[in-house]
């Protein structure tokens, strides 16, 4: 089945889950330290490993995910421009909350950037999630299963495969912030 165009007219790649591949981690710090030069006038904060690529173990879209602390969205405009002559494209998702980009297309992704405010909700949000599945073995394995599902319901559909994900997400963020 082919990939769904989008509101852009590209064709997006459809959703596939795949086993953990060890060789992640070392893809993500490949990846932080050009980064960590190119975004260098705006971060106010680390360039952190996200998602589930960012926990041992755990199956995932084969998408290295990566989010970088910048003071604002406003003072980090610039960085679209930057980060585009290292292959990343930049779409306005999520933009009230972050700057979103993907590489090296939305057709064949390897890699999203998140260029997101230090001390934002969704900062503590993202390391938090990635933090409790780390040290949650049981709950890791819970949320492979629920994305495997997922995947199987929505290849052709990214945002309803991440959109179906949000109730597991949030019963997960409510534990591990100790929200009540």
């Amino acid at each position: 089945m082919p990939a769904r165009a989008t509101g852009g007219g590209m064709a997006e790649e459809p959703v596939h889950v795949v086993p953990y591949d060890p060789s992640w981690p070392r893809r993500f710090e490949e990846e932080r330290v050009r980064l960590a030069e190119v975004l260098a006038p705006w971060l106010a904060g680390p360039i952190e490993h996200v998602g589930s690529t960012a926990v041992p173990g755990l199956a995932a879209k084969p998408v290295i995910d990566i989010m970088a602390g910048v003071e604002s969205l406003t003072a980090s405009r610039p960085a679209i421009e930057a980060v585009a002559r290292y292959g990343y494209c930049y779409a306005p998702y999520g933009s009230e909350v972050m700057h979103w980009f993907c590489k090296p297309s939305p057709q064949a992704r390897t890699h999203h950037l998140h260029l997101v405010p230090m001390g934002s909700a969704l900062w503590a949000e993202r390391l938090a999630f990635r933090d409790y599945l780390r040290s949650h073995a049981e709950v890791a394995l819970e949320y492979e299963r629920v994305k495997q599902a997922l995947a199987q319901r929505h290849r052709d559909d990214r945002e309803a495969y991440t959109d179906a994900k949000g109730p597991f997400i949030q019963r997960v963020l409510t534990l591990a912030m100790g929200r009540v």
